[in-house]
This record gives structure tokens, sequence and C-alpha cells, in this order.
């Protein structure tokens, strides 16, 4: 009877630790099932627009065709094409740099006036880390099959960490157009502002303290000339990607035709290599943009045929 009273008065207890048991583990599936689906939306976002950042983790930019299946790119010239592509990753800090011609090169932005006058120190040094950059660049590969296109960007995607302090208003996207084929000559480049909005902060930082001035490549003595090139939303073209129909806006800029081959086959891919850089001589890029980063940044391209 002791021992049939003693297993009696241990069974609601041992009930007691099997429920909490049972409980713990269905809440782990719970947790494990929803970390998961999570997880698989992240990974089935068809553009997953990846960060470019100017803060010290790592990531990639993912960049791709706005198009039908007759434009494909490729991060290789041999490589393998398709309606998207996985650039190069970048690592470590922008540092503000200037130029008036990707192919003139960049100088950092320094030297050009000691905060007197009532303008700011130039914020060059406050950008670094120990791992730092002047800027990001990858090369990307467009062919076309059929007839020829106008190609056009359709839109540059980006978000800022800090909305109160957004660095997209200083950045600076620039595009290196190749003659059609492998390790061709340059032909064109075009440089392009994200965001036209202005910084809440924004003070000019250069002697000039005017809108559109940029160190001249051709000289190495501070000097800054307007950036007569410099391209804008105004200039992309319209694309729907439900009809898959470009359309042309009243400024759109055509910034490479390329060819499809004989018998429908795709044609000779075109070179074109992307740089982004933070512009140093912007008047949004001053002191408030020190550690800010962009979370993500992502490039829409469209094709239009020749008539």
């Amino acid at each position: 009877m002791m021992n049939a009273e003693k297993k009696d008065k241990s069974t609601p207890a041992s009930r007691k630790r099997k429920i909490s048991k049972n409980r713990l583990r269905f809440r782990l599936m719970i947790t494990a099932i929803v970390l998961l689906i999570s997880f698989s939306s992240l990974v089935a976002v068809t553009f997953a627009w990846y960060v470019y950042q100017t803060g010290a983790r790592t990531s990639d930019i993912r960049m791709a065709v706005g198009t039908g299946s007759s434009l494909q790119i490729s991060n290789r010239y041999d490589g393998e094409y398709g309606s998207s592509t996985v650039m190069d990753e970048f690592h470590g800090l922008l540092e503000p740099v200037s130029t008036d011609r990707i192919l003139g090169g960049f100088q950092k932005a320094t030297g050009f006036t000691g905060g007197g006058a009532g303008q700011p120190m130039l914020v060059a040094n406050l950008f670094g880390a120990s791992e730092t950059t002047d800027y990001y660049k990858t090369t990307l590969y467009l062919r076309v099959a059929g007839d020829k296109q106008n190609i056009y960007l359709s839109g540059i995607g980006y978000e800022d960490d800090d909305p109160e302090n957004p660095i997209s208003t200083a950045i600076r996207i620039g595009f290196v157009v190749h003659k059609a084929g492998k390790d061709q000559a340059p032909e064109n480049e075009y440089v392009f502002a994200i965001n036209m909005a202005d910084n809440p902060k924004a003070e000019y930082n250069t002697i000039t303290g005017e809108e559109g001035y940029v160190l001249d490549s051709a000289k190495t003595d501070g000097t800054t000339i307007p950036m007569k090139r410099l391209y804008t939303p105004d200039n992309f073209c319209d694309y729907n990607n439900e009809t898959g129909v470009t359309t042309l806006k009243e400024k759109s800029v055509p910034m490479f035709m390329v060819e499809g081959g004989a018998g429908g086959d795709y044609g000779t891919p075109v070179q074109v290599d992307v740089y982004v850089w933070l512009e140093g001589c912007d008047k949004d890029c001053n002191n408030n943009l020190c550690g800010k980063m962009l979370k993500k940044i992502a490039l829409s391209f469209a094709g239009k045929t020749v008539e």
C-alpha cells in the first residue's frame, strides 16, 4: 500500500514534467518553422538586392537586366548569362574622392579648404578606417538576341540606413562602356546621381562652393570644374515588368547599343565597368555622413529595339 500510495502521489508531478517537456518541444518546433519560413522568404525574393555599404560589414551587389529574355547579363564574358547576376563583393569603407571623368582617374577630396570663411573641414579623414578604398569597381557583360537594341538604365534602387542623414545624396554611380567583344577599348562613360534630394545638413566643402563642381582630373592642384554631364533619374527609361515594354522619357539616354547574332542567336557581349564612389565635392558630403551606409543598391537595365 505504501508503495502504491507513493506511486500515485508521484504520477501528477511526472505528468506535469512530461507536459512541460512536450510544450517546450512544441514551442521550439514552432520557432524553428517560423525561422525556416522567414529564411525561405528571403531566399525566394526575385530581386534580393543586398547591401552595398560604406560600413565595416561585407556583402555583395546584385544587378539585373530589367527586360525580356532577349537581353541577358553576366558577370563574366564567357560566364553564364541570364536575367540577373551576382556581382563581386565590396570590402571596407569608402573614402571621399572626386573626378570629372572616370577614365581620367579619381583624387581624394583633400586640400581644398582649411574650414575658413564659414566653410567646414573636409570629411575625407572622417570616413576612413584600417581598410579604405577610393571606389568600388566591378564589370558586367550584356548581350542580346535578335534585332539591335539601345540599352538604357531603367532604375537605380537604394536604401539608406539613416534617412535623416542619407548618404545616397552624395553617392555617384559611373559606367564605362567598351566596344563589343572581350577586353576591348572603352568608348563612352556615364555618371549618375542616384538621389537628387538634399541632405538636411548639406553644406559646401570646397572653395568654389558651387553646385555641381568636382575635381578636375587633368590637374592635381585641387582645381574644381563644373560636372558637365551628370545624369539623373530623368535620364532613365520606363520599363513595364508585366508587359516587357520599354518606354522612353523625354530625356532618356541610350548608354550603348548591342547587336544580336545571325539566325536569332545571341550576339557579341558588350563590357560595362561599374564604379560606385562617394563624391567628396558634393555639398551633401559632409561630417554628418560619418559612419553611414547604404543598406541596398540595385541597377536595372532595359533594351529598346533600334528602328
